[in-house]
């Protein structure tokens, strides 16, 4: 697979060796066991647009890699080929192939970097509950993907599923949940000041300080 070939040229070792302290892979840590190529996201994003043309296959296949770097760029192509197709049809494909692929999905840059843009995108003009699932979901990443997703309706002004969500993972104990409802709180506040306000007068006093402090 040439996609695989050119990012393999490209890694660097001392890259790798820094990205497993960065992305917390050591044992007890969110990223656990995850192994890196040390490639920067500059040269995967060149890489995923040089290689848009390749096949649902070939894509899943980097999808379910061992190496960070070449999950995402398989999913780095798909937000290309979700963005490049107007197809309702291919979309459709494209969105379940993303859900389907929550497995691999599982650090917080592989979530940040797409899933706005192809849950989040999907969702916009259809029904949302099954980000109120996955809200709830006993899975870091699962639910870290239903709070960024709304990233997408915020920047159509759209907040209410935003607010929803983050009052559901309020009391949510990881340190990347806190974080991520605090940046879309701050995101939202962008749009509508006041509601945010409103929310966290509602919440300051028993939201985690991390949450509260990306918040604001």
């Amino acid at each position: 697979m040439k996609a695989r070939e050119e990012i393999r040229k490209v890694a660097n070792k001392e890259i790798a060796k820094n990205s497993l302290k960065f992305f917390k892979t050591g044992e007890g840590e969110y990223g656990y066991g995850d192994i890196f190529l040390g490639v920067r996201v500059p040269k995967i994003r060149l890489i995923a647009k040089k290689h848009i043309d390749i096949s649902t296959s070939e894509m899943k296949t980097l999808i379910k890699s061992k190496y960070h770097e070449e999950r995402l760029l398989g999913l780095i192509i798909l937000v290309n080929k979700y963005s490049k197709n107007k197809d309702r049809k291919t979309r459709n494909q494209l969105y379940k192939i993303y859900v389907s692929s929550f497995k691999y999905i599982n650090n917080w840059d592989l979530v940040d970097v797409t899933c706005l843009h192809v849950i989040g995108k999907h969702l916009m003009d259809k029904d949302r509950s099954i980000l109120y699932s996955w809200a709830k979901s006993d899975d870091l990443w699962t639910k870290r993907i239903a709070m960024i997703s709304t990233f997408w309706f915020i920047r159509k002004n759209d907040l209410d599923d935003t607010f929803t969500i983050a009052e559901i993972l309020l009391n949510d104990e990881h340190d990347l949940i806190h974080k991520a409802v605090g940046w879309m709180l701050r995101e939202a506040g962008k749009r509508d000041l006041e509601k945010e306000e409103i929310f966290l007068k509602k919440h300051y006093k028993l939201m985690p300080r991390t949450m509260l402090r990306y918040a604001i």
